[in-house]
């Protein structure tokens, strides 16, 4: 079995509510995006990020603005929906109920079942 091939899908799984929570907290340029993810130890390419972002629009979860820039041509800054501050509730829901069963799961005690060595 790859490591490398699971821990991507488990980074995957994850990675819309990741994003979904930086544009939370107030609008957001896609490189803002993912300077904070690195910063987080989430690894994310821009040629990730932006199908992801373009998915959410258009399912009405974000919205965006352009903004002029003095540095260059104008930037697109991203925003929750009232649709997408529902969805986000939701996935943060989802979020906590595999974290504490995980968290569960991985903190006991690991033992074994005994086996029995008698054969009739």
């Amino acid at each position: 079995m790859n490591i490398e091939n699971t821990q991507s899908q488990m980074r995957k799984g994850i990675l819309e509510f990741c994003i979904l929570s930086i544009i939370r907290r107030g609008e957001a340029y896609p490189s803002d995006i993912v300077e904070e993810m690195r910063a987080a130890n989430l690894q994310i390419l821009e040629g990730t990020l932006y199908p992801l972002l373009t998915r959410l629009k258009n399912a009405d979860m974000l919205t965006y603005r352009w903004v002029e820039s003095s540095s260059g041509p104008p930037r697109k800054y991203f925003s929750l929906t009232e649709k997408g501050e529902t969805f986000y509730r939701e996935l943060e829901q989802t979020w906590q109920e595999l974290s504490n069963g995980v968290n569960a799961l991985t903190s006991q005690t690991q033992t074994f079942p005994e086996t029995s060595t008698n054969q009739q």
